[in-house]
């Protein structure tokens, strides 16, 4: 059975006042990202009428992937370290990509 890539969309609401520095640290996120082995994409976009409001949208080749993304170094240090403290709220969603 081949294995379904998964796709994460996650909604990041921004503290106020904290944007910059969430901005600041998020070049390092997607560079490390980018450079995983499983990773497909990992795309970031702002509200535009929101801009506390970020999108991210990621994809991994399958469920494997996804954990190493989570377990990697620069997840844990930067995003739930130093990010997520700086949220007001995080929603993420896991999804699969359908085929028509």
């Amino acid at each position: 059975m081949e294995k379904s890539p998964i796709h994460v969309i996650a909604k990041w609401t921004v503290k106020p006042g904290q944007l910059d520095s969430v901005l600041g640290l998020l070049p390092e996120v997607v560079k490390a990202s980018t450079g995983e082995e499983g990773n497909l994409f990992y795309k970031i976009q702002q509200d535009n009428t929101d801009p506390n409001i970020l999108l991210l949208f990621e994809g991994y080749k399958d469920e494997i992937a996804l954990n190493a993304h989570r377990n990697a170094e620069h997840f844990q240090t930067i995003v739930v370290g130093k990010i997520v403290p700086l949220l007001a709220a995080r929603e993420v969603n896991l999804t699969t990509p359908l085929k028509f």
